[in-house]
């Protein structure tokens, strides 16, 4: 196993890393909208808050020598199920192999962000 680090994209704010290999495969992190130099939320809509997620895991993807046409499976998370169709548009902008996903409500996330999302993908 392999830790994945790159100050293109945000620290890990807890006792992780922003992703890690095993063989050919890489499993990221959770990414929210944070700023990578400043640590503050960017955005404040879906839209504007996907973006940023989206720059964040294609930073950790490449410096794990990867990228979003490698992604093998996603999870992301949402604050609002309402807000799915904006989400969809970022995403699917990133995302054109159309990985396996999955993508959930839930209660809150990190910082109160709208929006998380983690990737597994091909090294």
């Amino acid at each position: 196993m392999k830790v994945i680090s790159t100050e293109k994209a945000p620290a890990a704010i807890g006792p992780y890393s922003q992703a890690m290999t095993v063989s050919s495969m890489i499993f990221t992190s959770g990414q929210i909208p944070l700023n990578p130099r400043t640590g503050e939320i960017v955005g404040e809509t879906i839209a504007e808050q996907a973006e940023q997620v989206m720059k964040n895991l294609g930073e950790v993807l490449k410096a794990a020598g990867s990228s979003y046409e490698k992604a093998v499976k996603t999870t992301c998370f949402l604050a609002d199920m309402g807000d799915f169709a904006a989400f969809n548009e970022v995403y699917g902008k990133y995302f054109t192999g159309k990985p396996a996903r999955s993508c959930v409500a839930v209660k809150t996330l990190p910082k109160n962000v709208l929006c998380e999302v983690e990737v597994i993908a091909e090294a």
